[in-house]
């Protein structure tokens, strides 16, 4: 498929789950806010104060860290539509939702000090275009937290890339691209001047890596 067809699917499988995106039914998406907790322990461990959530969905993450972190400034970008209308409606003060491709970052240079990026890096087409976007809108010493699927065994993710996610996609018409290994995103590092400091494969084959812009 075309990098297109790849977002049209993505687009059209976020837009019809957006009304029901924050239930909490037994559903994939409430699966993915378990990531939730991993990602804001590892967001503070170092000082910040303005963040960016790329893939935010509805902003549940975002009313997460804003609970516990309320005087820091909060961004959040997301294909679809539907979802930041839905995101938008919550009023959450100090924080802030765009519309927008995570492969072309519509924000100025240096404008965050960490960006987050939760279960929704596996959609991206472009993958090195993203990377390049956060070279560009992460200050120096910043640090993108990226949360995603992953298995411990190269067998094990050869199957997803090859197998799965072509059936589902198939099957179910979903926009998933591809699982990422530690080599992959060493590449997407050395090719957009992004340093990887951590990656590590945790409990339900959750991808935990940070990532620094040394400059």
């Amino acid at each position: 498929m075309t990098s297109e067809e790849y977002k049209r699917l993505s687009l059209k499988e976020f837009n019809q789950a957006a009304e029901k995106f924050d239930d909490n039914d037994p559903s994939v998406y409430n699966m993915c806010r378990k990531d939730y907790p991993d990602v804001l322990a590892e967001v503070i461990k170092e000082p910040f104060s303005d963040l960016l959530d790329a893939g935010c969905g509805t902003g549940a993450m975002l009313g997460m860290f804003r609970k516990d972190f309320p005087d820091k400034n909060y961004m959040g970008i997301d294909l679809s539509k539907k979802m930041i209308q839905i995101a938008k409606k919550k009023k959450l003060e100090g924080v802030r939702f765009v519309a927008g491709d995570c492969e072309n970052l519509p924000f100025e240079a240096d404008s965050f000090d960490v960006v987050t990026c939760s279960m929704s890096f596996h959609h991206y087409p472009n993958p090195e275009k993203f990377f390049q976007s956060l070279h560009r809108v992460i200050r120096p010493g910043g640090r993108l937290i990226l949360r995603d699927m992953a298995a411990k065994s190269k067998v094990v993710m050869w199957f997803i890339n090859h197998i799965e996610i072509p059936v589902v996609n198939k099957v179910l018409h979903k926009g998933d691209v591809h699982v990422y290994s530690k080599d992959d995103i060493q590449r997407l590092c050395d090719a957009s001047g992004m340093k990887l400091e951590s990656y590590e494969v945790r409990k339900g084959f959750r991808l935990h890596c940070v990532v620094r812009n040394p400059h």
